[in-house]
């Protein structure tokens, strides 16, 4: 129960990574609030709350400063307080550089970069009035190394370390700490929804030999947001199967 009396708020919650750190997180004894876009997340929240534990499930855009701004004035006044945020919401749109329009762009980046600053900016005030925050978001191991076809989704992963890194300078005085995960292949819909021989090229590419599977980025949610990682701050974690190395 390493996380038991802490309310957790999860973005993206409902279906992979995602998932697997809402049901992980409910049996370390978090309170859970669940946003999603996906109707799946109610589903998710009664099954949970059926076998014990307390989810709350809202069906929230974090493209939409206001409506994040709103859903967060709400859970306030439902659970109290937010001690853990999981910026864990992300889309992908592919394609060359030579080929991508501007709406893919703007699509991923609305997602997976602005709707982590609309999301740590309104939760960010209650954890420093609780003088205790963790804030883990999900960059990805591509931000490290880039990736044949995802200008839109390396731009937008590559932000979120940096500015973990000036979240960690700046909020650290108010006992928040900042930090992300690097996943690498991971067998989610979204993953194995990539042509079968992309995804046999990609397994001499990791030193284990393997992909990962959502608990593996899960277990990383988990230690960050954690009292055990209580001094750790600033720091981006790649979970890869060492492919980064």
């Amino acid at each position: 129960m390493r996380l038991k009396g802490k309310t957790a708020l999860i973005t993206g919650g409902a279906n992979g990574i995602g998932l697997a750190t809402t049901e992980r997180f409910a049996k370390e004894g978090a309170n859970i609030i669940l946003w999603d876009v996906s109707d799946k997340g109610q589903e998710v929240a009664e099954n949970l709350n059926k076998a014990g534990h307390r989810v709350l499930f809202k069906k929230v855009s974090v493209t939409h400063q206001e409506e994040v701004q709103d859903a967060v004035a709400e859970a306030k006044k439902q659970v109290g307080r937010i001690d853990i945020l999981i910026n864990n919401a992300g889309i992908t749109k592919d394609r060359t550089l030579l080929k991508m329009t501007k709406e893919e762009w703007d699509d991923v980046i609305a997602v997976n970069l602005t709707g982590v600053f609309n999301c740590t900016h309104a939760i960010a005030p209650l954890m420093k009035e609780q003088n205790y925050g963790r804030i883990v978001s999900a960059a990805s191991n591509v931000a490290i190394r880039g990736n044949y076809g995802q200008t839109n989704y390396v731009a937008t992963k590559s932000a979120i370390i940096g500015m973990t890194k000036v979240w960690a300078m700046e909020l650290g005085r108010y006992g928040i700490t900042a930090n992300c995960i690097a996943p690498g292949f991971i067998h989610t819909a979204m993953t194995d929804a990539m042509p079968e021989e992309v995804r046999k090229q990609s397994i001499p590419l990791i030193p284990l030999g393997h992909w990962g599977v959502p608990d593996d980025i899960a277990n990383g949610y988990l230690y960050l947001a954690s009292d055990e990682a209580s001094f750790v701050s600033g720091i981006c974690l790649t979970i890869d199967g060492g492919a980064s190395r």
